[in-house]
């Protein structure tokens, strides 16, 4: 069986030389049976409806396929998770075989505490001018393959636990868009499937925030992602980076 070594990042509050409390940067190494481990690719879509999101998933999306098509050649189970699109799917082997996974509710949800994002996106983060119109995308990005012999598609939370279930995943590994809304809080996402006990970890370089630099804490596009996987890291679950996988 493929062993995954993983080299989770996070970041633990510790004591300096004078005692004063500060972060500190945390590297673990952790042994993952490749088909015990899972991948959800979260909201990777073909459009959104800010111009500059749609270009930096262009931009990702042919390097996230190559690292999920090493992952799967190693027996690492794939789960597509492109939200308010399943109707393109409808029918589909990777699409059933999410549907009718044999049912395993989750157990109840544990209290997490939920300290505010370091970054404004109140204004639904677009770096390029756009105001939110209706929903843009209509499928996953088509640079990203999806296996029909072997993935799955979901969207909801529940049926992703039982394809978790299932499979006898260990360890659960999310990438995609946006890091501070959807990768956070989709039903499948890193606070719910922490609540619910699940080992995840973040794929922090196959990521990215909705972000306007023109708000708070007035930085970069970048380092405002940045910010935000250092939050992840902090306060909810540790990161790899894709170089574990490929």
């Amino acid at each position: 069986m493929t062993q995954l070594t993983l080299n989770l990042r996070r970041w633990v509050l510790a004591q300096d030389a004078g005692g004063h409390a500060m972060w500190r940067e945390e590297m673990l190494q952790r042994q993952a049976a490749a088909p015990r481990t899972a991948i959800v690719i979260c909201d990777m879509w073909d459009a959104h409806w800010s111009r500059g999101a749609t270009e930096r998933v262009d931009a990702m999306a042919p390097v996230m396929n190559r690292v999920v098509v090493a992952a799967r050649a190693k027996g690492v189970k794939i789960i597509h998770a492109p939200s308010d699109t399943l109707s393109f799917y409808a029918g589909t082997p990777a699409r059933e075989r999410a549907r009718l996974a044999p049912v395993a509710e989750p157990p109840e949800p544990t209290e997490h505490d939920d300290p505010p994002l370091p970054i404004d996106d109140s204004d639904e983060g677009s770096d390029t001018g756009e105001a939110r119109p209706a929903r843009a995308w209509s499928r996953q990005h088509p640079a990203i393959e999806i296996d029909d012999m072997q993935d799955a598609i979901s969207d909801d939370g529940r049926e992703v636990y039982r394809l978790l279930k299932l499979w006898d995943v260990h360890q659960l590994l999310i990438m995609g868009v946006h890091t501070n809304m959807c990768v956070l809080g989709r039903s499948f996402g890193i606070k719910q499937m922490v609540r619910w006990g699940v080992s995840v970890a973040l794929v922090r370089d196959l990521t990215d925030a909705m972000y306007n630099p023109a708000r708070a804490p007035y930085v970069s596009h970048d380092a405002g992602t940045q910010l935000v996987i250092g939050y992840i890291e902090r306060f909810w679950c540790p990161s790899i980076t894709s170089d574990d996988l490929s």
